[in-house]
This record gives structure tokens, sequence and C-alpha cells, in this order.
């Protein structure tokens, strides 16, 4: 009955790890996925001044400051 009683312990210490990495797992995705979102809308902000004819500069074509 003893092996009995330790495969189930096993299988209940297997099982709260894996839920532990699940919770996780979800944590990541949707922190992931929160910045996704923020990064697309920063590219739509972007796509639109472009589109709207506002200059976007571009570093290396400017020249440095006088004090350079």
């Amino acid at each position: 009955m003893t092996e009995i009683a330790d495969r189930l312990d096993a299988l209940e210490v297997r099982i709260a790890h894996q839920d532990q990495t699940i919770d996780e797992l979800n944590t990541t995705i949707a922190a992931q996925w929160r910045q996704i979102d923020l990064l697309i809308r920063k590219l739509d902000t972007i796509e639109q001044q472009v589109r709207s004819g506002v200059h976007i500069a571009d570093p290396s074509s400017e020249l440095p400051p006088p004090h350079y």
C-alpha cells in the first residue's frame, strides 16, 4: 500500500509543479501580448505619420550639433 501512496504523492508533487509552471508561462505570455499590442499601436502611429507626410528624420543623415 505504501508504494501506491508514494506514487500518488509523487504525482501530486508533479502536478503542483506543472500548475506553477503553467501559471508562470501564462503570466509571461500575457506580458508579451501587452508589449506586442503596445508595439502595434506605436507602429500604426508611425505609419499614419508617414502617410500624412510628417517628416521623420533619419539620424544618420543629420549633421551633428555645432558644439561637436
